[in-house]
């Protein structure tokens, strides 16, 4: 059985941009200060150690007994329902004999967008717009959420539900566009919520840390005439306690 003292192990994308990594390494110590006396550890699926087994390896032989694995991921596309499982399949294969319970990833379940994740989207955006509430008679009357793309309906889904959700926060009419994969870009967002009246369209930023994709959207948004490009959602302290909300909910449900 799992339980409240065992170790973390957050699990990233990777990228070869090494400000991601150091992102997520940012987001590891947020996590653990947040939560004093809580082992937190960050992988990568991808590009550069450590890879969750080698971890998951490092904690057994260190004497822990479980484990937890949190997706650091926004939707639940293939590298949830995909690469998560192989690589700890991958574990098991290699020797691994401790249980591990997997969270839910930090984008929208069935029961919607997490409020801390709204929270933490709000807060990046206000850093650029200087207007926590925004609003109609605010800094913005439109707003782009700016996302990775997917081939993947289902989580494209997932995406336009955040954004749903974020528009209703801040009472402004919210598009989705993507880097890759699937149109709209985050250009042709924000030119289709000007063209419907928004005069001071802001880009909102579905991305945890910096690289290619993410400049990419950014780049097309600005050509377009957006107002205000926020920042990844980083080490924001809301992202760090949505972390810690999917591991409670996760051992409430084991």
């Amino acid at each position: 059985m799992t339980g409240a003292s065992d170790p973390v192990v957050l699990v990233a994308h990777g990228s070869r941009d090494p400000r991601a990594a150091a992102v997520t390494e940012a987001l590891t110590r947020a996590v653990a200060a947040a939560r004093p006396g809580l082992l937190v550890r960050a992988s990568y699926l991808d590009h550069g150690p450590p890879r969750p087994g080698a971890v998951l390896a490092g904690l057994e032989a260190a004497g822990h007994r479980a484990v937890v694995l949190v997706p650091l991921l926004l939707t639940a596309a293939y590298h949830g329902r995909v690469d998560i499982p192989g690589a700890l399949a991958a574990a098991r294969d290699a020797g691994l004999r401790i249980p591990v319970r997997v969270t839910d990833v930090l984008g929208p379940t069935v029961a919607g967008p997490h409020p801390e994740l709204l929270a933490g989207l709000r807060r990046r955006l206000s850093e650029v717009t200087g207007d926590r509430s925004a609003g109609r008679d605010g800094a913005v009357d439109g707003v782009v959420l700016a996302a990775a793309g997917t081939r993947d309906a289902a989580a494209r889904r997932t995406v336009e539900r955040a954004a749903e959700a974020l528009g209703a926060t801040l009472d402004v009419p919210t598009r989705v566009g993507y880097a890759s994969a699937s149109p709209p870009t985050a250009g042709e967002a924000v030119t289709a919520l000007r063209a419907a009246g928004a005069r001071r369209v802001a880009v909102a930023t579905y991305f945890l840390a910096p690289g290619r994709l993410h400049g990419s959207a950014m780049e097309s948004a600005r050509r377009a005439g957006a107002v205000g490009l926020a920042a990844p959602l980083g080490d924001a302290p809301e992202l760090a306690r949505l972390v810690l909300a999917r591991l409670d909910e996760s051992r409430h449900t084991a």
